[in-house]
């Protein structure tokens, strides 16, 4: 049957296409066709086939993988979670972390973050650290909980009746989520002399946020600060929107900040590259058969005015991908620390029963064949915030992107020299232009 499969980076860097699994025939004494029809053994050949096609290294880090085969298929298992644990075990044996099974839960959580959509009521949340109480934190644009009133600052009491004293946000979040179209029932504290009343909230498809901006006027410049916070299905058409409403606003500069993003899909981080890049290379992959994919600008570019990225240990595979595809190609001044490392493709496949696959496919390399694996990029200037600063941005997340950040500090420092040339060349291009009226 045909199995989706999504091509992805860290967490998941996707194309999504379609593949069809072609096995290779049974080995006759361990088991009859009918057996191979049978769950769990099924999956388990299933899993094994796509990994003998697709794995990066055909030796399975010298490990005889047609031996590994009979071994899954000649066990009986008791049930899906021993079949579970004798494949993860199987999967040990490339000694690579990125090649892994996923339960069908953790599949759909994968789906959904890739997707950057959820189902749900739109609200950010978080445990008040003196009182322990779970806290709206706001809610997002055009979700049930903005429609329905709830402000930042409200206090959730309880979820269907259900107590959030001692509640995580992971648990509020997992209670509070469901299918498109139920409801759900959350008690509100909106003031200590109110009485707590009951808002009913229909759920819907949302999409996550991934970009953030906003017009920095610093100084006598207007900066366009951009954080990308992850590279989803909807990513792309994010950073557009964003771009373009900075430049809107006649800035003269962008900051790109992709510190802590761990990746996410190849495609989004090609189409982000394209909008900074008007020509030159982005990525090129590498799979095991020494077949070469090289993916380019296409002159799609949204602007060029001067870009300062900031990077950090936690910017990996599709933050390292445009990254070193701005800074190979001198499109931008990178700001930061050491990147993560990560130049590895993989490939997700879901599995008949529910299940996931992910399966190392390839190498990537920036544009001037600079192989990052775990060495990262190193930014063109290096700064490694303090204990103090690091504690700072993580306690107060609304001072990333300030004067308060020093990595942001940094990056204004070295974009003045090119927002002054620039200056300096759009004066002269209207000097010019009256002059020869």
């Amino acid at each position: 049957m045909p199995t989706s499969v999504q091509k992805f980076l860290a967490y998941g860097a996707i194309a999504t296409t379609s593949a069809v699994l072609s096995f290779v025939a049974p080995v006759p004494h361990l088991l009859g066709q009918a057996a191979l029809q049978d769950s769990p053994k099924a999956m388990l050949d299933e899993a094994w086939q796509l990994v003998n096609r697709e794995y990066v290294d055909e030796t399975f880090n010298q490990n005889d993988w047609q031996v590994v085969r009979q071994d899954l298929l000649s066990r009986e298992y008791a049930d899906l979670d021993e079949a579970y644990e004798a494949l993860r075990a199987s999967l040990d044996l490339l000694d690579d972390p990125y090649t892994r099974f996923m339960t069908p839960a953790e599949f759909q959580e994968l789906t959904n973050q890739t997707s950057g959509e959820f189902s749900g009521v739109g609200l950010r949340l978080k445990v008040d650290e003196g009182t322990r109480d779970l806290v709206v934190v706001e809610p997002m644009a055009n979700s049930p909980a903005l429609e329905a009133g709830l402000l930042a600052g409200d206090r959730i009491l309880a979820i269907e009746g259900e107590s959030t004293e001692g509640m995580s946000v992971g648990d509020a979040a997992r209670l509070i989520r469901g299918d498109a179209g139920s409801q759900v029932t959350l008690n509100i504290s909106r003031s200590a002399i109110a009485e707590p009343f009951d808002v009913p909230l229909t759920r819907a498809r949302l999409e996550v946020p991934a970009v953030f901006s906003h017009v920095r006027d610093e100084f006598d410049t207007r900066v366009g600060y951009i954080r990308l916070t992850e590279f989803s299905a909807h990513s792309g058409e994010q950073m557009q929107a964003a771009i373009e409403n900075l430049l809107e606003q006649e800035v003269e500069a962008f900051v790109l900040d992709l510190r802590g993003n761990p990746g996410g899909l190849l495609q989004a981080s090609i189409d982000i590259s394209r909008m900074w890049l008007s020509d030159g290379s982005i990525v090129q992959t590498l799979d095991r058969d020494e077949s070469s994919d090289l993916v380019a600008a296409n002159h799609s570019a949204l602007t060029d005015l001067p870009l300062a990225v900031l990077v950090d240990g936690n910017s990996a595979s599709s933050s390292e991908i445009l990254t070193g595809a701005l800074m190979d190609n001198e499109r931008s001044v990178t700001v930061g620390t050491q990147t993560f490392g990560k130049a590895l493709v993989q490939a997700v496949h879901s599995l008949s029963d529910g299940s996931g696959l992910a399966i190392t496919v390839a190498h990537y390399y920036t544009p001037n064949g600079t192989d990052i694996s775990h060495t990262g990029i190193t930014p063109d200037i290096e700064l490694e915030l303090s204990l103090e600063d690091r504690r700072r941005l993580s306690a107060q997340p609304g001072m990333r992107g300030t004067l308060a950040d020093p990595h942001y500090q940094q990056a204004l420092s070295a974009l003045r020299p090119a927002i002054l040339a620039d200056r300096s060349n759009s004066e002269l291009s209207r000097s010019f232009d009256f002059h020869t009226r």
